[in-house]
């Protein structure tokens, strides 16, 4: 009894050690953790796709490669509509920092004796100690996605083209690798429910990935469209933007607003015009989360929003903005295989015969966030 609970005291020591170093670990080697991770929850969603394709007698390589080419044409699409027009839009942020300045006077004037405190303390700390400021040039913006690739740091280009070598040769060995993987358990059960926990993953990833990515554009395309009535510039690109960072639960839906305000302050010069891009996206979202959202995908399609919170935090610290995108399928990835394999018990890990007992659960399908 006595090795056997210091057996299991151990045991839990070595996998907390574990669980503390793994997340430096991802840290440090993000340059291939990152592209490797990213490929694998693409490829997943991209299963359905390559199955459909294969049931209808395309080859295996083919197949995988038509999925590749799609993910890649759509990918180009939407970083050529936001990433080029935005790089031309915000290059004139410091020739607007005047008009910004005007719009929001109002509320600098609220607090004028603080900044005149500020401007009189800066002026003192000048005069005894003038600093030259450098001159700047602006650069160039790139004109298409070949040009930005190109000006990029060449890791980054070995990354992508890594990512994308993964997800074709995943999705070509596909349809081998699940087979040899059920095949090879030792019993009919374990068989069954190896293919089980296969089938949950790519199910609950695409289901998440496709219907996210559809509310997502319609979002999107809602926002281009009511800006464009408000003739403001790059309709596309903003809608692109909110598109994207609607894919990052509670936190991208006010980092977008925050954008869309910064472009009404450089575009109007109405204070109360220059507020309306931001007012409409806030209102379109709140519709979008309360409303289309739930009606959608129904009470069986949530996550809990505590986990989801602890995972957007751990993988963006750990991959910043990337890692944020990730967060959720991968979140659903891991509740998936734990919902299968059950729920480790602590406490009988610990004091019973140091044994670890599971209680294995069937849970319902976990796919999409509230909001």
């Amino acid at each position: 009894m006595r090795r056997d609970r210091l057996l299991a005291a151990l045991t839990l020591i070595c996998g907390i050690g574990l669980a503390l170093a793994l997340p430096f670990a991802l840290k440090a080697g993000a340059e291939f953790f990152l592209p490797t991770t990213a490929a694998l929850v693409i490829a997943i969603a991209l299963v359905p796709v390559l199955e459909w394709l294969e049931r209808h007698h395309v080859p295996s390589a083919l197949a995988a490669l038509t999925c590749v080419l799609l993910f890649l044409v759509a990918a180009n699409i939407a970083l050529a509509a936001i990433i080029v027009p935005a790089t031309e839009f915000f290059r004139k942020l410091p020739d607007r920092i005047d008009r910004i300045q005007m719009n929001i006077q109002p509320v600098l004037d609220l607090y004028s004796t603080l900044e005149k405190y500020i401007n009189r303390t800066v002026r003192q700390l000048a005069a005894n100690d003038a600093v030259r400021q450098p001159q700047t040039v602006a650069a160039t913006p790139p004109n298409s996605i070949l040009e930005l690739a190109a000006t990029s740091a060449p890791t980054l280009i070995i990354q992508v083209f890594f990512a994308i070598l993964v997800v074709y040769f995943f999705l070509s060995g596909w349809t081998r690798l699940r087979k040899k993987t059920i095949t090879s358990r030792s019993s009919f059960g374990g068989a069954m429910a190896t293919a089980r926990v296969i089938q949950d993953v790519v199910d609950d990833v695409s289901a998440y990935l496709g219907t996210i990515t559809v509310i997502n554009l319609s979002l999107g395309l809602v926002i281009a469209f009511t800006l464009w009535l408000l003739d403001m510039p790059f309709p596309l690109m903003w809608g692109g933007i909110v598109a994207l960072l609607n894919y990052v639960p509670y936190f991208g839906p006010i980092i977008a607003a925050m954008l869309l305000l910064l472009g009404g302050l450089m575009t109007f010069q109405d204070v109360w015009v220059a507020v309306l891009p931001a007012i409409i996206m806030i209102g379109a979202h709140l519709i979008e989360a309360n409303a289309v959202t739930p009606f959608i995908v129904g009470h069986r399609l949530t996550i809990n929003p505590i986990l989801i919170l602890i995972s957007l935090s751990f993988w963006g610290w750990v991959w910043g903005t990337t890692g944020a995108l990730l967060a959720v399928p991968l979140l659903i990835i891991l509740q998936t295989v734990i919902g299968a394999a059950g729920k480790p018990d602590i406490a009988g890990f610990l004091f019973e015969h140091g044994t670890l007992t599971q209680q294995r659960k069937r849970r319902g399908r976990n796919d999409l966030p509230e909001g």
